[in-house]
């Protein structure tokens, strides 16, 4: 035990306390734990717990000023051991390769985890009681090296994920509590990225220290770096991530490229952050904003709602940097553009999906992409068409999701592209009065209020419709009030005939 192995370096008094030793003595007894962290010994359960107990009682019995000694020590300061000790901690309480951990294995890390956790509060204590020491002013020196090995296992053990148990989340997030108190920083965002203008915040030194296992042949040894690289990346935000998009962009890319889809999730989430919180100047530099969108766009071949969902909100904060290195000089036909592109993949994706839950994902961004085109919506119309009819035809489950979403982009679309509307004219009214007679007649288990909303949102189109066809649809309506027995229809086709007669309308 390094107690023991440090007793012919300390001094000759026989007192057995580490603080009697001789700064060599100590130095040794912790090179010596950390040999012990990062051999072979590690592995075998006895050495392990022989190991953490003896530092343990090492960082328990040498006071505040011994401990945190920037010299003195053989070959190097105890700032740089206590620093390698903690990083050897970390790696200890690492969560292994997804492949190789079971659920005894996940137990086995929770464990190890509050073990760890319980020593790095001990050690953050001992800085901490250093602070207003005037004999011990090397506490900073120290914090240097102990900020980012603690900080990256606070982070891997609070967060809710397989390897973690209640107890182990709890140790994390009083080791993360306590790294924020001994930094003085007010949050993770003040710790990462400065409290102030001055100050230069630890986040270059995070990301360097997570750099080695966040390469290509590396990054799924630990699977805790991805999710502390993405939980660490959206702490930050503008004006300040610019500055370290070089760290940022490679790992998020290559997460999002995995061939997993809860990964490729992760990723997309990681370059939204980022194409959110970098000016548009940064992501145009070096054609990054391009090599964003090739990545992302082709995600939209995979059938997966959760990924597409996440992709399209990306992409339509992305159109706008991308559309800034477009110029249009007004001489002949506008060029098409990437929104164009995707919103022409999502129509084909469309027109033959059956499954609920893809449907729903693609209607609720459609409304997005024609506010976005404006004008330029005409370029998709007959597809637009197609789609809205067929979609309007099938029953979406009791919230309606899909119905009302493509009822808002027939809406949008008329209000831009009204020129072109009349032609369309017998195709869109009889789509929307068999939706109308759907629902009055629905006796499914659909709310009230959702039938009321879809009664409504068509209600408003019809009358759109009437506008943009010069009040043709008024006409082709004027006998179903005598032939019809339904009173929710006839209420519908009275409101278009008011408005058409001059009372107000607030759809447009």
């Amino acid at each position: 035990m390094e107690l023991d192995c440090a007793r012919e370096t300390r001094p000759q008094g026989g007192s057995s306390s580490p603080g009697d030793w001789s700064p060599s003595a100590l130095g040794q007894a912790f090179s010596k734990v950390l040999h012990r962290l990062t051999g072979q010994e590690a592995r075998l359960g006895k050495a392990r717990d022989a190991a953490l107990k003896d530092l343990g009682a090492l960082i328990e019995d040498t006071e505040c000023d011994r401990l945190l000694e920037g010299s003195g020590a053989p070959l190097r300061g105890m700032p740089e051991i206590l620093g390698q000790v903690a990083k050897a901690l970390e790696q200890y309480a690492a969560p292994p390769k997804e492949e190789d951990s079971r659920g005894e294995g996940h137990n086995q890390v929770a464990e190890k985890a509050t073990e760890v956790g319980l020593l790095f509060l001990k050690l953050l204590g001992k800085v901490e009681a250093s602070k207003n020491s005037l004999v011990c002013p090397e506490w900073k020196t120290s914090l240097r090296h102990l900020a980012g090995p603690i900080y990256i296992f606070a982070i891997t053990h609070s967060l809710e994920q397989p390897w973690t148990s209640p107890r182990s989340r709890e140790v994390a997030r009083e080791v993360l509590t306590l790294l924020l108190q001994v930094t003085e920083c007010g949050s993770v965002a003040g710790f990462l990225r400065g409290e102030n203008e001055d100050e230069k915040g630890r986040f270059t030194m995070i990301m360097g220290l997570l750099k080695p296992d966040l390469n290509k042949e590396s990054w799924k040894n630990n699977p805790a770096i991805k999710h502390v690289f993405s939980w660490t990346l959206h702490q930050v935000t503008r004006p300040w991530l610019n500055q370290h998009l070089e760290r940022i962009l490679p790992p998020s890319l290559l997460i999002s490229d995995d061939y997993q889809t809860e990964n490729k999730i992760l990723g997309v989430h990681c370059l939204h952050h980022i194409v959110l919180n970098v000016p548009a100047a940064d992501l145009l530099q070096y054609n990054r904003a391009q090599v964003v969108y090739h990545a992302i766009f082709n995600h939209l071949y995979t059938p997966e709602h959760h990924l597409i969902q996440v992709v399209l909100l990306c992409l339509l904060d992305l159109f706008p940097v991308l559309e800034k290195a477009q110029q249009w000089k007004g001489d002949g036909a506008r060029p098409t553009t990437h929104c164009d592109e995707v919103l022409q993949l999502i129509l084909t994706h469309m027109e033959p999906e059956h499954r609920l839950l893809l449907r729903r994902t693609y209607a609720r961004h459609l409304p997005a992409f024609v506010k976005r085109l404006g004008i330029l919506t005409v370029r998709h119309m007959k597809r637009l068409e197609r789609v809205i009819t067929g979609y309007l035809e099938i029953y979406d489950g009791p919230e309606e999701e899909a119905r009302l979403k493509i009822l808002e982009t027939l809406k949008l679309l008329m209000q831009h592209t009204w020129p072109r509307i009349s032609c369309r004219l017998v195709v869109l009214l009889k789509a929307l009065l068999k939706l109308i007679c759907d629902v009055s007649r629905d006796q499914n288990l659909t709310p009230e209020s959702v039938k009321s909303a879809l009664l409504q949102e068509a209600t408003d189109c019809l009358i759109l419709l009437d506008h943009c066809s010069q009040g043709q649809v008024k006409g082709l309506l004027a006998n179903i009030p005598h032939s019809c027995d339904d009173s929710k229809v006839v209420n519908c086709i009275r409101k278009v005939q008011e408005v058409s007669e001059g009372a107000p309308f607030d759809g447009t």
